[in-house]
């Protein structure tokens, strides 16, 4: 028999080498967009992220793990649940593992999950939201997801050309709060046009504003819009803006990190009692259009 069709249990594969199909397969979708794209897959590490993605929705396709770990109680039960789910698990060598999270100090846990998206038409609906402009760097993408987790953001919209949000860096960053925060992607007029829909007032950033960011109304429904970390907002963006605001520096300090500006405004904006309110409340979208 195959190694690939190997079942020590009922709906369980034992694969140990590194060129075996499988692990091949696996091993592109971790590293190539296009794969990703073309299977609607994505892969991310730990126990946690995969009983995240349980608890929230979204269809674990794989639950890959090392047969040492498979015999503890947590990720035996979350193996457990994988297959009764529907999907597939797979007992796998280190070097496997190694393979597939690309680093020489693997998770003992690796999820395959379905990709999901929330409707486009959610954007600035209610509460808080985060627009991100063109947005390149998936550890600045992973991060600001954490932030909007840990605020109670409503959702974030992806802007333009974006990083992919289903890279393993983007997850990876995220410490699992991909699962728990909307999000949507759109162009430029679509997220305008939502936004404007939902009666969501959009707020900037801009180095040539003159409002201190500590001085906003940040009422919702409200979309805080971030720029590109080089090149800021679009100048179409920020003429769409009902306010543009600065974040002050010390004269001669170089622009603040994206993530770091991100998390100042959301934090900001949390001051409103409307935001406050949402704070530990807001829900994933579990719709899976795009």
């Amino acid at each position: 028999m195959n190694e690939a069709e190997e079942e020590w249990r009922p709906g369980f594969h034992r694969v140990t080498s590194p060129s075996n199909p499988i692990v091949k397969q696996l091993s592109a979708l971790s590293a190539k967009k296009k794969e990703r794209d073309r299977t609607g897959l994505f892969l991310g590490e730990g126990l946690k992220l995969v009983r995240d993605a349980l608890e929230t929705g979204f269809r674990v396709h794989d639950f890959i793990a090392s047969a040492e770990s498979l015999q503890e109680g947590a990720v035996a039960d979350t193996a457990a649940a994988v297959k009764g789910a529907g999907g597939r698990v797979l007992s796998v060598s280190r070097p496997v593992l190694e393979k597939l999270s690309r680093r020489d100090n693997p998770h003992s846990v690796i999820g395959v999950f379905e990709q999901r998206l929330a409707p486009r038409k959610e954007i600035g609906r209610e509460g808080l939201w985060i627009g991100l402009d063109r947005i390149r760097d998936p550890g600045n993408l992973g991060t600001i997801l954490r932030t909007a987790d840990a605020a109670g953001v409503a959702g974030v919209a992806l802007v333009g050309e974006c990083c992919d949000p289903f890279s393993l860096e983007t997850v990876r960053a995220s410490m699992g709060s991909f699962f728990h925060v909307p999000l949507a992607t759109a162009d430029e007029a679509a997220f305008l046009a939502a936004a404007k829909a939902n009666s969501a007032r959009l707020l900037g950033t801009h180095l040539s504003a003159t409002e201190d960011f500590r001085e906003a109304d940040y009422a919702p429904p409200l979309v805080l819009v971030m720029g590109n970390e080089r090149q800021g907002l679009t100048d179409a963006l920020a003429a769409a803006c009902d306010g543009l605001l600065r974040i002050p520096m010390r004269e001669g300090a170089d622009s603040l990190n994206l993530a770091v500006a991100t998390g100042l405004m959301i934090y900001e904006a949390l001051k409103h009692p409307q935001n406050a309110a949402a704070l530990g409340k807001a829900q994933p979208l579990r719709s899976t259009g795009r």
